[in-house]
């Protein structure tokens, strides 16, 4: 079941917390035939849960605060990267070459948003930068079959995925390898000393207020957990390559509450190690192995710096045969079949929101904080892995036989739940303000706990413009 006990549960927490959450349900929000919109609130609700309890933890109250898990903020944060305006200019959220093609069998969908993915796409297809390159793209595709693009454009470092069904992924490899690993993968693989965790108080409420968070993610899923984290306190420094630059809109969405830093890993190895050395958690978003040559490992990182918080993230995880894929959100829908359950194996759709982005981040973050309250009372390192073709086998799970029916008519209730008014626009759940990259309306924060905070302290500031070093 995709709802807030199931995702409370992946995460290690006390199913006696639950009832401290109240849902606010509205019809219209998120509307898909899956159950986008359950998903959605129980990622978000889990986080602010795992918010709360780590909250009550630091300030020492016997009673985890309430929280409150609104459809309508939920839906509008979902698809933050639409709503953002900078100077009243709306993002570019996907490249004119990130799309679906039709091909001589079937389909495929690309992405192309970074100049470096796009280049690799067009060379295997033979396509000359200075063209018309969509024409040229499409014409090639037509006359090629689906799967035979995937393998050929992978192969040489690009991204495209022929469309799947439900059961043509079933079948598949990769996707029986994902279905046998847990939503959240949770270890500890030492027994260092116990952390103590300063007492925090005051208004609002920050239950990772000082703590040192390391950001090595990129695009959404990552972003929105480590912006997560910076709404709570933390003081979170993103460190991007310096060759590899962050789309403007993208840092813009998901940069609130952080700084960050260009550094160049294999250059200036002691500058990171500096930063590990102070760090209590640790974000990465690359693909499995990715990172392991700079020392990145879980393994390796808590072997230096025991204590450390590890979490990763990656689009199909770090086993079967996809294990060391580059993947996207909008790429995993269409291989395990959501886009041919949201539209048809003749006409794909999408859900109508990254929502496996999105989702996976919150739960991220949730992990992360769920981590550091288990070290206050035992210690020990931890390292948690969440893939986002695990989160799409939660989505299409708990679909069961309704699938086919609008989301708005699936509803939790359950205890804890009131029915709101229909969702009908994101403007409640919108915030204004300035900032180094010009005046920005922007989603604020999915859900809250009483005494938590709203909004967060700083907004985005310009990417790679900050000292690689802690405040």
């Amino acid at each position: 079941m995709t709802d807030i006990r199931s995702a409370w549960s992946a995460l290690g927490g006390d199913p006696a917390l639950v009832s401290r959450v109240t849902t606010v349900e509205r019809e219209g929000a998120l509307r898909a035939r899956l159950p986008v919109r359950e998903l959605a609130r129980a990622c978000a609700g889990a986080c602010a849960l795992a918010a709360a309890e780590l909250a009550a933890r630091r300030a020492g109250r016997a009673e985890v605060p309430a929280v409150r898990v609104d459809d309508g903020a939920v839906a509008t944060a979902f698809v933050s990267e639409r709503h953002l305006l900078v100077d009243g200019r709306a993002p570019i959220n996907f490249a004119p070459l990130s799309r679906f093609w039709r091909t001589a069998d079937g389909w495929v969908r690309t992405h192309a948003n970074y100049p470096h993915h796009r280049e690799r796409l067009l060379a295997v297809l033979g396509v000359a930068e200075g063209t018309d390159a969509a024409s040229s793209v499409e014409s090639v595709l037509a006359e090629r079959s689906a799967l035979g693009v995937e393998e050929a454009v992978y192969a040489a470092g690009g991204l495209a995925v022929a469309l799947r069904t439900p059961e043509e992924w079933a079948a598949h490899e990769q996707a029986a390898a994902v279905a046998a690993r847990p939503l959240v993968e949770r270890e500890r693989p030492d027994e260092a000393r116990a952390r103590v965790l300063p007492p925090v108080g005051g208004t609002p409420l920050l239950p990772a207020d000082g703590l040192r968070v390391l950001d090595l993610t990129r695009v959404i899923a990552g972003p929105v957990a480590t912006r997560t984290l910076a709404l709570l306190g933390a003081d979170v420094l993103r460190v991007d390559a310096p060759h590899l630059p962050e789309l403007a809109d993208q840092h813009a969405d998901t940069g609130f509450g952080k700084r960050s830093a260009a550094l160049d890993l294999a250059g200036d190895p002691a500058a990171f190690e500096e930063l590990l050395a102070e760090a209590d958690v640790v974000v990465t978003g690359y693909r499995p192995g990715a990172l392991d040559r700079f020392g990145l490992s879980p393994e390796a990182l808590t072997e230096r710096r025991p204590g450390l918080v590890v979490a990763q993230l990656s689009a199909w995880g770090g086993y079967g045969p996809w294990r060391g894929r580059r993947g996207f959100d909008s790429l995993v829908q269409v291989a395990t079949g959501i886009a041919a359950v949201e539209g048809s194996a003749q006409r794909p759709g999408a859900l109508p929101a990254q929502a496996l982005d999105h989702g996976t981040g919150y739960l991220l973050a949730g992990a992360v904080l769920r981590a550091l309250t288990e070290q206050s009372y035992e210690g020990g390192s931890r390292v948690v892995r969440l893939a986002l073709a695990r989160t799409a086998a939660w989505l299409t799970e708990g679909s069961g036989p309704g699938a086919s029916e609008p989301d708005a008519v699936r509803g939790s209730g359950g205890p804890g739940c009131v029915t709101g008014a229909p969702y009908d626009g994101p403007e409640p759940w919108l915030g204004e303000r300035d900032s180094g990259i010009g005046r920005l309306r922007y989603a604020l924060p999915p859900a809250a706990f009483a005494g938590g905070p709203v909004d967060w302290a700083r907004p985005p500031g310009p990417w790679g413009t900050d000292a690689a070093r802690w405040a």
